[in-house]
C-alpha cells in the first residue's frame, strides 16, 4: 500500500479521540483506583500526574512523531526512518509481539465488563450477600464456555468496527464512545459525591498526605503514568501515521494526557467516595470493581441503573483500547503482508481470539497449567507489563533521543518551521536523558518483583 492510499484522521479531534481512547482504558477505571488505594490517595495522585506531563507528554509526542514522520505502520517506520539500520526492526517486531498479547490477555477482562453489564442489567447481584457477590465472580471467571463466549462477543465487536478502516470505522467510532464515556463518567461522580459519607472519599483522594509516600509508591506512580498513555507498545506509533501533517503534536499529545488523567481521576471521584460512604476499604485490589463495587451499588438508591452504566463505562473504555490494539496489527497486516483489510482483521481477530481463550480458561479448566508459578493469564500480563513495554518504551525514547537527527526531530515537531518550538531544547533533554533513566529504573524495579 503506498503512502497516496493511505487515509488518515479526518480531523484534529478524530485522532485525538482515537489516541485517547487507546490510552484511556481498563487501566484508569479499574487499575488507577484500587493503585491510589494502596498507595495512600492524593499524594500518589500529585506524584502521577506530574510523571504524566514531565515525562508522558514528550514521550507521547514522540511515539506520535515517528508514526507521522514515517506515515507507515509499527514495522514500517523503522523501515523508513532507519533503512541502514536493521537492527531497529526488532523494536517494531517486539511492538507487535507486545500488542497482541496485551490484547490476547485484555480482551478475557473486557468480556467480564460484559457480562457484569448482564448480570446488572438483571439485577442479579441485588439483595446478594459480600461472600455471594465474590462466589459469583468466582464461578464466571472458572467456567469452561461463558468467559471465552464474552471474550469472543468483545473481538468481534472490534473487528467489525476495525474493518471498516481509519475514518469510517476507528475515528467515527471513538467520536461517539469517547464523547459517551466522559457522560456516562460525569453521571457516576454527581451520583458518588452525593452519598452520605461521600467526603470522606474526597478528602482521601484530593487531601495529599506524602508521609504515606515512599520509594515503591513513586516508581508506581511512575509506572501507571507511563503505561497509562499506551506507551510503548505501538499504538501511538500507528495512530501517529494517520495524523494530519498540519495538527501541532505537543497540544494534540497534551489533550490526550489530560483527557487520559481527568478520566482517571473521575474514576476515583467516582468510587471512592461510594467505597468509603458504606465503610469499605479504598486498598481492595483487584477486586475492587467487580467484588467490591457491585456491593456499593447494591446499598445505593437505584443501584441497578448505577451498575449498569458503571460497567457500559468500563465496557467503552476496554473498546477504545481494543481498537487500537488489533489497529496495530491490521495496519502491520496491510501494509506489511499486503492483505485487504477485511483479510488482515480476520486472520489478527482469529489469533487473538485463540490464545485469549486459553488466556480466559486459565481461571478455570487450564488453572493447572503455571509456568513460573504463573497462570497463561498472569504470564502474558507479566511478561508484556514487567518487560516487554518498558524495554519497548526505552528503546523508543533512544531511537527518538539518539538515532533520529536534532533536525528531523524539530522539522517534525515544529511542522516543518511553522509553528514555534520554544520547548523543543527541553524536549530534546527529557527524552535523551530523563525519560531512559526513568525507564530503565521502572524495568529493574519490575524485574526485581516491585509491581506497578
Amino acid at each position: 500500500m503506498g503512502n497516496s492510499e493511505r487515509k488518515g484522521f479526518a480531523s484534529s479531534f478524530g485522532a485525538i479521540a482515537a489516541a485517547a481512547g487507546s490510552a484511556i482504558g481498563l487501566g484508569n477505571i479499574w487499575r488507577f483506583p484500587y493503585t491510589v488505594g494502596a498507595n495512600g490517595g492524593g499524594a500518589f495522585l500529585c506524584i502521577y500526574i506530574l510523571f504524566v506531563f514531565l515525562l508522558g507528554v514528550p514521550l507521547m509526542m514522540g511515539e506520535l512523531m515517528v508514526g507521522r514522520k514515517a506515515q507507515k505502520d509499527v514495522l514500517g517506520a523503522y523501515k523508513v526512518l532507519s533503512p541502514t539500520h536493521k537492527g531497529w526492526l526488532s523494536l517494531g517486531w517486539l511492538s507487535l509481539i507486545t500488542a497482541f498479547l496485551i490484547y490476547s490477555f485484555y480482551s478475557v477482562v473486557a468480556g467480564w465488563t460484559v457480562n457484569y453489564v448482564v448480570l446488572s442489567a438483571s439485577g442479579r447481584f441485588m439483595g446478594e450477600t459480600p461472600a455471594a457477590i465474590s462466589q459469583i465472580f468466582a464461578e464466571f471467571t472458572s467456567h469452561p464456555w461463558i468467559p471465552v463466549l464474552y471474550m469472543g462477543i468483545f473481538v468481534a465487536l472490534t473487528a467489525i468496527i476495525v474493518t471498516k478502516g481509519v475514518q469510517k470505522g476507528i475515528e467515527k467510532s471513538c467520536k461517539v464512545l469517547m464523547p459517551v464515556l466522559f457522560i456516562l463518567m460525569f453521571v457516576l461522580c454527581i451520583r458518588s459525591v452525593t452519598l452520605p459519607g461521600a467526603s470522606k472519599g474526597i478528602d482521601f483522594l484530593f487531601n495529599p498526605d506524602f508521609s504515606k509516600i515512599n520509594g515503591g509508591a513513586i516508581l508506581s506512580a511512575l509506572g501507571q503514568a507511563l503505561f497509562s498513555l499506551s506507551l510503548g507498545m505501538g499504538c501511538l506509533v500507528t495512530y501517529g501515521s494517520y495524523i494530519r501533517k498540519q495538527d501541532n503534536l505537543l497540544k494534540t499529545s497534551v489533550v490526550i494526557a489530560s483527557a487520559d488523567t481527568l478520566i482517571a481521576v473521575m474514576s476515583g471521584v467516582a468510587i471512592f467516595p461510594a467505597v468509603f460512604a458504606f465503610g469499605l476499604s479504598p486498598a481492595s485490589g483487584p477486586s475492587l470493581v467487580y467484588e467490591v463495587l457491585p456491593n456499593v451499588f447494591n446499598a445505593m438508591a437505584f443501584g441497578t441503573v448505577f451498575a449498569v452504566f458503571f460497567f457500559l463505562l468500563l465496557s467503552i473504555a476496554a473498546l477504545t483500547s481494543t481498537i487500537s490494539l488489533l489497529e496495530i496489527l491490521v495496519a502491520w497486516g496491510v501494509e506489511e503482508l499486503h492483505q485487504s483489510r477485511t483479510k488482515a482483521t480476520i486472520l489478527c481477530s482469529t489469533g487473538i481470539f485463540l490464545l485469549g481463550a486459553v488466556c480466559a480458561l486459565s481461571f478455570g479448566p487450564l488453572s493447572h497449567i503455571t509456568i513460573c508459578g504463573l497462570t497463561i493469564f498472569d504470564l502474558f500480563d507479566k511478561l508484556t507489563a514487567t518487560y516487554f513495554m518498558p524495554i519497548g518504551a526505552l528503546a523508543l525514547a533512544v531511537f527518538i533521543g539518539w538515532h533520529l537527527t536534532k533536525e528531523e526531530t524539530f522539522d517534525e515537531l515544529s511542522n516543518s518551521g511553522s509553528l514555534k518550538c520554544s520547548y523543543y531544547k527541553a524536549w530534546r533533554f527529557i527524552v535523551r536523558y530523563i525519560a531512559p533513566i526513568a525507564l530503565f529504573v521502572v524495568l529493574v524495579a519490575g524485574s526485581l518483583g516491585i509491581e506497578f
